[in-house]
């Protein structure tokens, strides 16, 4: 728990210096960003080794999940050098052992994970021709939504389809998946007194057996 506190430390002061987080997050930083973040890890399944998160900007939800699941491997993947900054700095403050930081784009970075993260990187369409080289066949693709999760997934189909001939082991279904979110975000409650957000998980198709 002390270094949840220290990185939100962290974010309301330095991150919002170097324009990583808005003020007007600063009050709602643990439960919209912090504590949302780590039940994201409830996604990811235990034989997960390797994870990559994509646009990792502030570390959300890249650093949170390195000190959530201390078993992963997380590499925080930014293209900005003052982010890159930002995020070496957390790393070191916090004594994360198990995340590294790579400057690069995704489209650039020759890079295979068991699972790729992404939030607020770019719609599900964009955001599946970033993702394809950076996923083992077997893994998965994690894009943290919200209430927009279903029409994007629809609206990226076309984009999944156009990707599939062309290398056939890339994932070319999606689910809309809900994980439990705090009472002052997201939708409306449902009879528990609970909000639900939404993930798109995407599993990336092992290459078919050639015959003969």
């Amino acid at each position: 728990m002390g270094g949840a506190e220290e990185f939100a430390r962290i974010l309301a002061t330095r991150g919002v210096e170097q324009g990583l987080i808005g003020p007007h997050e600063v009050p709602r930083l643990w439960d919209r960003h912090l504590l949302n973040c780590a039940v994201v890890s409830e996604l990811i399944g235990d034989r997960c080794e390797t994870l990559v998160d994509i646009g990792s900007g502030a570390g959300l939800p890249g650093i949170v999940l390195a000190m959530v699941r201390p078993e992963i491997n997380v590499t925080l993947l930014e293209p900005i050098e003052r982010r890159c900054r930002f995020l070496s700095e957390c790393v070191a403050e916090l004594g994360l052992a198990n995340a590294c930081v790579l400057r690069g784009r995704a489209e650039d970075v020759v890079l295979r994970a068991d699972v790729a993260t992404a939030r607020a990187v770019a719609p599900l369409d964009r955001l599946a021709e970033l993702v394809i080289g950076m996923v083992r066949p077997g893994g998965m693709v994690l894009a943290i939504k919200g209430r927009t999760a279903a029409d994007e997934l629809k609206k990226a189909r076309p984009v999944l389809r156009q990707l599939a001939p062309a290398a056939p082991w890339l994932y070319a279904r999606g689910k809309v998946r809900s994980f439990l979110r705090l009472p002052s975000c997201g939708s409306s409650l449902d009879k528990a007194g609970h909000r639900w957000g939404s993930a798109i998980t995407g599993r990336v198709q092992s290459p078919p057996a050639r015959r003969g």
